[in-house]
């Protein structure tokens, strides 16, 4: 797998650890924000549970999106979440020698059933990527509507986003 790749993963994978360094258990776990009433926690799981999708069906080169575990600790804990992180990151570095020229078979749900369709790691990897930095932007506005403030550069930013327009970073 290409490094970039993990490295641009495990950079934003970092600032999701980080951020739970600076929030509460309490702002973790807060499902007060209107409309979808879900927590910086749950948003974290769901993208943790995209990548752990990715890395349960290698083996059977059967990647399914839609056979998440959704492990609420993981979405309660704060602890529990970093530790999470902290075991994806040591599995994609184990990635970067192996050859990644073969397609998997990914299956998702785009709102009319599943359907499964073919990827390279590098791309399934580079998408989950893109799908964290999304719920990341997502954690930022909860997080803003919770009034909690923090000083992670570039967090739920894309890296396209012209830094003239990031605010608060």
């Amino acid at each position: 797998m290409r490094s970039a790749i993990v490295s641009a993963i495990n950079q934003h994978l970092n600032q999701a650890s980080l951020l739970l360094d600076v929030i509460t258990n309490q702002q973790y776990t807060d499902e007060s924000v209107g409309p979808y009433y879900s927590s910086v926690g749950s948003h974290l799981r769901h993208t943790l549970d995209f990548f752990n999708c990715v890395i349960d069906g290698l083996d059977h080169n059967q990647i399914d999106l839609t056979a998440r575990k959704r492990q609420e600790e993981v979405a309660t804990d704060k602890e529990v979440a970093k530790l999470h992180i902290a075991r994806i990151q040591e599995t994609l570095v184990s990635f970067l020698d192996i050859n990644t020229d073969y397609l998997l078979h990914v299956t998702d749900n785009l709102g009319q059933g599943n359907v499964t369709v073919n990827y390279t790691l590098d791309s399934i990897m580079a998408h989950a990527n893109s799908h964290a930095v999304h719920h990341f932007a997502t954690i930022g506005y909860v997080l803003h509507q919770l009034n909690v403030e923090h000083t992670i550069k570039g967090f739920g930013y894309n890296p396209t986003t012209p830094i003239e327009k990031r605010k608060g970073i």
